[in-house]
């Protein structure tokens, strides 16, 4: 790839929900000839095997507790501050897009100091910390949800509703068929907890379905994320109620079980809510409810008031309350088909490609004025 195609270096936290999108950007733009390159900290992620996409380390730290872990904090991301400004005078990137999370956080403030355009992907319904302190600096800020909190635009930047880019293995399944269940055939339930495994789901879940009627419990077919530690007790209160569920700490066939799920427990990430929305699948939703502005609870609601999920508060999260809804949702088939169809309508399938062209905008602008500049002196 030549020198002379456009150069983008994306910053993003190292967890699922940051990660995820600016992989999907990352293959997009290497698609349309752009160079790419990730930064993030020393715990972050890196893209899949596949991507040629070089991955940068710099100091990081989310803000500690107390006056010590505060100073701690501050001198932590001031040395990565150095680090990313080293790093981007080495690169000479046209743009940055940031996908939040503090890691990203260095990268994008040593940018927006040497004036290199950045862009900001917000995932939730809530501006993040990390974006909504380098919102002012931001040429663009693109967001996955029509309507995001805590959003403060500066009169220069640009607000554009992209959605939430997933990965190809989410978008290729986004024509399977929603598989209508029958008053008497199998109910297919996938619970995701997070990358760790929800630990509330592990006790929740399999005394809901004890409670049940045993006609329907006969029915259901379960798949669950489970914590280690967590698995052996699980295994043996899903066998207490006659249920043989398929139990793992992680399942690297997500997409394909989704899509095949008549049903999905799960929290409500910004990249969990996308997955739904594109494949089109039904859901209840029990957002995590320890967020610094609870913006689970924010993306939850904005999918179950268009209709394509039901929530559940972690704190109304029992196993009545559980069964009560399972046994609901059973008995009116039709119901989870007109949800499965809502969720599908509310996903944003072009959110890459949008994502993507916020992206050439800004390089053709700067490239525009860099030519301008040559062309006056």
């Amino acid at each position: 790839m030549s020198e002379k195609n456009p150069f983008v270096v994306l910053a993003s936290g190292g967890t699922g929900g940051h990660i995820f999108p600016a992989e999907a950007l990352a293959r997009e733009l290497l698609g349309r000839g752009y160079r790419i390159a990730l930064i993030t900290d020393r715990r972050g992620s890196k893209f899949g095997d596949d991507l040629p996409v070089p991955v940068y380390r710099i100091r990081a730290s989310a803000l500690g507790q107390g006056a010590f872990g505060k100073i701690r904090s501050i001198l932590e991301m001031g040395v990565g501050v150095l680090q990313a400004r080293r790093r981007l005078k080495q690169l000479r990137p046209d743009a940055v897009v940031g996908f939040g999370g503090y890691p990203s956080v260095p990268t994008l403030y040593a940018a927006a100091r040497m004036g290199i355009p950045i862009i900001l992907h917000e995932q939730n319904a809530v501006m993040g910390r990390a974006n909504r302190a380098l919102m002012d600096r931001a040429r663009t800020v693109a967001t996955s949800f029509p309507q995001v909190a805590g959003l403060k635009l500066s009169t220069n930047a640009r607000l554009i509703h992209t959605g939430n880019p997933v990965r190809p293995a989410f978008m290729a399944l986004r024509g399977r068929p929603y598989a209508t269940i029958t008053d008497d055939g199998p109910m297919k339930i996938l619970v995701l907890g997070g990358s760790l495994g929800a630990r509330v789901f592990s006790h929740v879940v399999p005394q809901a379905l004890a409670l049940m009627p045993e006609h329907l419990r006969r029915r259901i077919v379960i798949a669950q994320q489970c914590r280690k530690e967590d698995m052996e007790a699980a295994r043996a209160a899903f066998a207490g109620a006659g249920i043989d569920a398929e139990l793992s700490p992680f399942f690297r066939d997500v997409p394909e079980r989704m899509a095949e799920s008549h049903l999905v427990i799960c929290r409500a990430g910004g990249s969990t809510v996308a997955e739904l929305t594109v494949i089109g699948r039904p859901s209840i939703l029990i957002p995590f409810p320890h967020g610094h502005a609870n913006e689970q609870t924010a993306n939850a609601e904005a999918v179950a008031e268009a209709g394509g999920a039901w929530i559940i508060p972690e704190r109304a999260f029992t196993p009545e309350s559980l069964a009560v809804r399972l046994e609901s949702v059973m008995a009116l088939p039709a119901t989870l088909t007109k949800t499965a169809e809502a969720a599908r309508a509310w996903g944003k399938v072009a959110a890459v490609d949008n994502l993507a062209d916020c992206v050439a905008d800004v390089v053709k602008t700067k490239f525009d004025y860099s030519l301008s500049q040559e062309q006056a002196a």
